[in-house]
């Protein structure tokens, strides 16, 4: 069992900039990608960035490329997102997840066996 824990959402002016962290406890060994996605109000949760947690191998949405970064610190069983350039289309509730198999590219949801509760980012144009 893995616990995620997510924080760092909240209220941001377009081209502004917020920084989320998702803090994994529990059999963390097992964990193989972290996976951040969201959803906003009327829409499928979508895929935001994967990182591989053994070599901090990293994938992107083209809808994110150059203004989210994904990174762990691996230590401490963090995983952050970045979040930079911000629009008013990125308001959504943000989630983390863990998986042990991932494929390459943009986290897809039906790999992730372990989510967190979400935090919500909204951008203000």
């Amino acid at each position: 069992q893995v616990l995620l824990v997510e924080s760092g959402g909240g209220s941001v002016q377009a081209g502004g900039s917020l920084r989320l962290s998702c803090a994994a406890s529990g059999y963390t060994r097992s964990v193989g990608c972290m996976g951040w996605f969201r959803q906003a109000p009327g829409k499928e949760r979508e895929g935001i960035a994967t990182i591989y947690t053994a070599f901090g191998i990293t994938y992107y949405a083209n809808f994110v490329k150059g203004r989210f970064t994904i990174s762990q610190d691996a230590a401490n069983n963090t995983v952050y997102l970045q979040m930079n350039s911000l629009k008013p289309e990125d308001t959504a509730m943000y989630y983390c997840a863990a998986a042990g198999v991932c494929s390459s590219g943009p986290p897809r949801e039906y790999e992730y066996d372990y989510w967190g509760q979400g935090t919500q980012v909204t951008v203000s144009s």
